[in-house]
């Protein structure tokens, strides 16, 4: 795989030329399309590398193109962007094969960071040893530590889960850093990784 290209799929102009000067500073280069059909009618073409790509567009969606890709036998490594409500859709693409997905707003280094891990062919030897290290991370949380995870999961807010549970939004934070800490998860995506591991 030629590591320096980065598909970067987004219908916003501003947020497409923002990555794109993000990683052209980078010493990645980067090949930008208005929208996921652009991308598949270009597919033939184009350079191996890493797709970044927005989860709600017009027309075809982030989640309709992974598995436009998988039809297609096109297996390189998808990055996707969402927003919080987003995030059980998020959760929906990483179980159709997404490697990672980055809540807006994120850090650029976070960015830059995930396709850096996507072009590392190492990850997939690893994943035995570390699911069974996953799961005994979370068989060691505590039952109430289980149902925000769940909540967390499903992208549910702080404030639903902590209806659902007949608790305050406050103890749902500490329940959730109290998750974050034991699993040693960096983030969101990190920790819906970990789950999707055991829990597939």
């Amino acid at each position: 795989m030629t590591e320096s290209v980065v598909h970067v799929i987004d219908d916003d102009e501003a947020m497409r030329d923002s990555l794109a000067f993000l990683l052209d500073t980078a010493g990645l280069t980067a090949c930008t399309y208005d929208s996921a059909q652009a991308f598949l009618d270009a597919l033939e073409a184009v350079a191996a590398g890493v797709i970044v790509t927005d989860i709600r567009m017009p027309g075809m969606t982030g989640l309709d193109l992974v598995r436009r890709l998988k039809t297609r036998g096109c297996a390189y490594p998808v990055i996707m962007i969402t927003g919080h409500g987003d995030v059980p859709l998020a959760v929906e693409a990483m179980k159709a094969g997404v490697v990672d997905f980055l809540e807006k707003p994120f850090e650029e280094e976070t960015l830059l960071a995930a396709i850096r891990s996507a072009q590392s062919p190492a990850a997939e030897t690893t994943a035995d040893p570390e699911r069974e290290r996953v799961r005994a991370v979370l068989d060691s949380l505590s039952p109430r530590e289980h149902e925000v995870l769940d909540g967390v999961v499903e992208g549910k807010l702080n404030k639903v889960i902590a209806h659902e549970l007949g608790i305050s939004p406050r103890t749902v934070e500490v329940y959730r850093a109290n998750v974050m800490s034991k699993t040693g998860a960096r983030g969101l995506s990190e920790l819906i990784r970990m789950v999707l591991l055991v829990r597939p």
